[in-house]
């Protein structure tokens, strides 16, 4: 129904090679590096080395349609890529083509000066830095942006930026080297131009950070999220990212194509819980018959493979036409999706830790950090109910 051009099929064969070749293997060993590391926020060797080795070979970028920067693949194809990497909780950042950061670069290379991408774009596109992305805050209710309260006040040549953000992803991680800050510029104009995107170093004066931030006990390590202080930070003009006041149309940008690599990473998460409840059902004997042979497992796994052949549906529906109408176009397929996946999801894994008993909820399975990513999801960009509002109002 929704065909992949010959070159999709081919990388999509290669990444299919390096995840059972590297990644799998890989999890365990990163997460004894990190349990054993002196600071939770030490990058692992491994990571950088399958980074290394991955770009060698070709695997890297690959959600850029742009040739300029990345692979080139329509939004569909690379959609195919996205679930083969959501499998692994660390595997998209080995391909270059984790959040913030593929975000970050999609913004930039829409929307930023010669000078800032030649500071900012190249570093993040080469691996050689991490950056964050800043929104949400913690004392107003930032499902609606229109809330947030951080200021960027015009001084001579330049701005100070002052506020706190929380849920900054990946400013915990020692390589992350830029932060993208959504403040209030333009108090009198209109409420959608009022805010400005800015680009703001990490080690620039008054940038602190506060603590790092877990979801359900897990940190995130070596990325993670955290609670960030600006304190009248100075930054020169020049760090605005796109226009004054064009922070709402910089932020639907980047997450108009996230929303699709985003949905696409969670059903591959999802998948390899189900394809772990359907082994575990399949080997473990409970009242002198395998689980598969019980009717509530039937039912759990009947379900499951429906809800997620339905998710991916839509999400390749979502990624087709967001390849031939645009982002404007296919507003009514991200919001559905945003909606409909992260929940199909949980439910998927929920039901993948039901059948797997007490190991479900075990650091020895990869499932109670699946749930949690998955639970997040439901929250992150935006809650599910702001998107079902939105979807009301396009649908009305």
């Amino acid at each position: 129904m929704f065909e992949v051009t010959a070159r999709g099929r081919e990388l999509q064969a290669r990444l299919q090679a390096f995840m059972d070749e590297n990644v799998y293997a890989a999890e365990k060993v990163i997460a004894a590096e990190l349990r054993d590391a002196e600071s939770r926020w030490t990058v692992p060797a491994l990571i950088e080395e399958l980074k290394s080795k991955a770009r060698a070979q070709g695997l890297w970028n690959l959600f850029l349609p742009d040739t300029r920067y990345g692979a080139g693949l329509c939004h569909l194809d690379y959609a195919h890529l996205a679930e083969l990497m959501g499998r692994s909780l660390i595997a998209p950042e080995l391909f270059n083509c984790s959040a913030p950061d593929s975000g970050n670069i999609e913004a930039l290379a829409l929307h930023a000066s010669d000078e800032q991408r030649d500071r900012w774009l190249q570093p993040l596109l080469n691996g050689e830095i991490r950056s964050a992305v800043a929104m949400a805050e913690p004392v107003v209710a930032s499902s609606d942006p229109t809330n947030l309260l951080t200021t960027l006040s015009q001084r001579d040549e330049g701005y100070i930026l002052h506020g706190r953000k929380w849920w900054v992803s990946g400013a915990c991680d020692p390589r992350c080297r830029l932060i993208l800050v959504m403040a209030l510029s333009h108090p009198e104009a209109p409420v959608h131009q009022r805010y400005s995107m800015v680009l703001v170093p990490t080690d620039t004066h008054g940038v602190n950070i506060a603590r790092s931030l877990d979801v359900f006990g897990y940190d995130g390590a070596p990325s993670g999220y955290a609670e960030v202080e600006f304190d009248q930070v100075w930054i020169p003009e020049d760090s605005i990212l796109g226009k004054p006041g064009k922070a709402f149309e910089v932020a639907q940008g980047r997450l108009g194509p996230g929303r699709v690599h985003q949905c696409m990473n969670l059903i591959g998460l999802a998948q390899r819980a189900y394809e772990a409840m359907l082994k575990r059902a399949s080997d473990r004997v409970v009242f002198g018959r395998p689980i598969t042979q019980h009717g509530m497992a039937q039912e759990a796994l009947a379900r499951s493979r429906c809800e997620l052949e339905q998710a991916r549906l839509l999400t390749h529906a979502a990624a087709a036409t967001l390849d031939r109408r645009g982002i404007r176009l296919a507003r009514e397929h991200l919001a559905m999706i945003k909606v409909a996946v992260p929940e199909m999801a949980c439910t998927v894994i929920d039901r993948a830790i039901q059948i797997h008993g007490a190991l479900g909820l075990s650091q020895d399975s990869f499932l109670a950090a699946a749930y949690a990513q998955a639970r997040a999801a439901r929250i992150a960009d935006g809650p599910d109910q702001v998107h079902m509002s939105s979807l009301a109002r396009l649908l009305s």
